[in-house]
C-alpha cells in the first residue's frame, strides 16, 4: 500500500469515526435512559461496550492479515454504521446490549487496522511522522464531536446526532473504498515467503532475539523495509562477520528483548497507560466539580484544551520522533508530561494553571501514542505487526475496565484525591517498563 497516496484518506476516516465516536459519548446514557431502563441493565450496556473493545483486538488483526487494509477497514466501518443506525432505531435493553459490543469491537478494530497499515507502510524514519498525523485527525473529531452533538441535542431529538453518526461512519466506508492497495503489499505475505519465515523460526531459539533497524543500528537503513530483507542480512551477518562484529553481536544479544518479553514490555506499558486514561476520563469531571467547585462548562473547557493540544501536537511529536531515533525516550516524555497535568490539577483549582496543565497533558498524550506505535512498527516483524498491535490494544482495554472500578473503590472508602494519586502510580509504573526496555535496548551501545 502507498502509504504516503493513502494518508490523507485514512486521516479523514479517523477523523470521521472518532468525531462519530465522541458524538454519542455524552449523549448514550441520556438516550437509552428515555427508554426506562434500570440502573443495572444501563451499566451493563455502557460495560458490554468495553467488553468488545477488549475482544475485538486479535480479530481484526486476523481480518486485516486476510482480508488487507482497505477491505478490513470497510467490514470495521461497516460494522459501526450498523451499530448507530441501529441505537436510533432500538428501544430493546437486548438489542442495545448487542449493538454496544459490536460498537467496542469495531472501535479497536479500526485502532488496530490503521496503526497496522501505518506500521507495515511506513519505516524508520516516518512512522512517527505518520502517526501523529492520524492522532491529530483523531483529535480533531475528539474536538468537534462534543460540539456538534450539543447543539443538536438542543434543537433535535436525541436519535438524530446517532443518525448524523451512521452518515459519518458510510462516508468513511466511501473514503475507504478509495484507498488504493498494490499487489506487492507488505501485509499480504506469499507462500514461499511465509515458509522462508516458519523455516527460521524453527532454526532460530526461542529465546533469540529480533534484529531492529532503527534503534540497535545493526542492519543498514536499506534492509528496514522488509521482514524478508530483515531476515537476509541477519543471516548474512551471522555468516560472515567483521573482525569487531563478534563482540557486538554478543553484546546485542545480551541487551535486546525476545518476542515474548516484548509483548509483555509493550502490553504492560499500554495497560497501564490506557488504565490511567480511562481514571481520567472518568473521574476528572467529578473531581472538578466536588474537589475544585468548576461548573460544567469549566471542566468541558478543560477536556476542549487537551483536545486542541493534542491536535496541534501530535504531526509535531511524530516527527521529533523520527528524527531523534529514540521513540522510547519520548514516550517516557509523554507520559511525564500526563503526570504533570494531574498533579497541576491536584495542586490548585485555578482556571489557567489547570488549563495549562491541559494543554502540556495533551502534548504529552500526543508524544506518547505516536512514539509508542511507531515503535512497535520497528521493532516487530512484518508477519507478525498486525497481530501483536491488535493483542496489545485488546489487553490495555482491560485496563479501562479495571482501573476505573479501583478507583470507585478508593472514592468509596479514601476520597476522590487518592484516586489521582493512584493515577500518577500508573503513570509513574508505564514510565518505569519503559525505562527498563530502553535500557535493554540500548545498553549494547554503551
Amino acid at each position: 500500500m502507498d502509504i504516503r497516496r493513502n494518508l490523507p484518506l485514512l486521516m479523514i476516516i479517523c477523523f470521521l469515526s472518532q468525531m462519530g465516536g465522541f458524538m454519542i459519548l455524552p449523549l448514550f446514557p441520556l438516550f437509552i435512559e428515555e427508554f426506562g431502563l434500570s440502573g443495572w441493565m444501563m451499566g451493563v450496556i455502557f460495560a458490554l461496550f468495553y467488553v468488545g473493545k477488549v475482544i475485538g483486538g486479535v480479530p481484526a488483526a486476523a481480518l486485516y492479515r486476510k482480508l488487507g487494509g482497505q477491505r478490513a477497514l470497510i467490514v470495521m466501518l461497516f460494522i459501526l454504521a450498523v451499530c448507530m443506525g441501529g441505537f436510533a432505531v432500538s428501544s430493546a435493553a437486548l438489542l442495545f446490549g448487542l449493538l454496544r459490543l459490536l460498537q467496542g469491537l469495531a472501535s479497536t478494530g479500526l485502532t488496530v487496522i490503521v496503526r497496522s497499515i501505518i506500521g507495515d507502510g511506513g519505516n524508520v524514519d516516518n512512522r512517527g511522522l505518520y502517526n501523529g498525523y492520524i492522532s491529530s485527525s483523531e483529535g480533531g473529531g475528539m474536538v468537534l464531536g462534543p460540539v456538534i452533538s450539543g447543539w443538536l441535542a438542543l434543537h433535535w431529538p436525541l436519535s438524530v446526532p446517532f443518525l448524523l453518526v451512521t452518515l459519518c461512519c458510510l462516508i468513511a466506508m466511501g473514503t475507504a473504498m478509495g484507498i488504493k492497495s498494490t499487489p506487492e503489499a507488505k501485509q499480504m505475505f506469499t507462500t514461499d515467503e511465509r515458509k522462508q519465515m516458519s523455516d527460521l523460526d524453527s532454526e532460530t531459539d526461542s529465546d533469540t532475539p529480533i534484529f531492529h533497524a532503527h534503534e540497535n543500528k545493526l542492519l543498514p537503513s536499506a534492509s528496514k523495509d522488509t521482514t524478508i530483507n530483515d531476515i537476509a542480512v541477519h543471516e548474512t551477518v551471522a555468516a560472515s562477520p567483521t573482525s569487531s562484529a563478534p563482540d557486538h553481536t554478543h553484546a546485542g544479544s545480551r541487551a535486546r528483548l525476545t518476542p515474548r518479553q516484548q509483548l509483555i514490555g509493550y502490553g504492560t506499558v499500554h495497560f497501564l497507560e490506557m488504565s490511567a486514561y480511562a481514571v481520567f476520563l472518568t473521574y476528572f469531571a467529578l473531581y472538578a466539580a466536588h474537589m475544585m467547585h468548576w461548573d460544567p462548562f469549566a471542566t468541558s473547557l478543560a477536556f476542549t484544551v487537551a483536545g486542541i493540544s493534542t491536535l496541534a501536537a501530535a504531526p509535531v511529536a511524530g516527527y521529533l520522533s523520527d528524527r531523534m531515533g529514540d521513540r522510547l525516550l519520548l514516550c517516557m516524555l509523554g507520559m511525564l508530561m500526563i503526570g504533570i497535568e494531574v498533579v497541576v490539577f491536584l495542586s490548585t483549582s485555578s482556571y489557567t494553571w489547570v488549563y495549562i496543565g491541559m494543554l502540556i497533558g495533551g502534548v504529552g498524550g500526543a508524544c506518547y501514542m505516536d512514539s509508542f506505535f511507531a515503535h512497535i512498527g520497528d521493532h516487530i516483524p512484518d508477519a507478525g505487526r498486525s497481530e501483536v498491535i491488535g493483542k496489545i490494544v485488546s489487553a490495555a482495554e482491560i485496563g479501562s475496565i479495571i482501573s476505573p472500578l479501583i478507583a470507585a473503590l478508593l472514592v468509596e472508602y479514601v476520597s476522590l484525591y487518592a484516586v489521582f494519586v493512584f493515577n500518577l502510580v500508573l503513570i509513574a509504573a508505564a514510565i518505569a517498563v519503559q525505562a527498563v526496555m530502553r535500557s535493554r535496548y540500548r545498553a549494547k551501545q554503551g
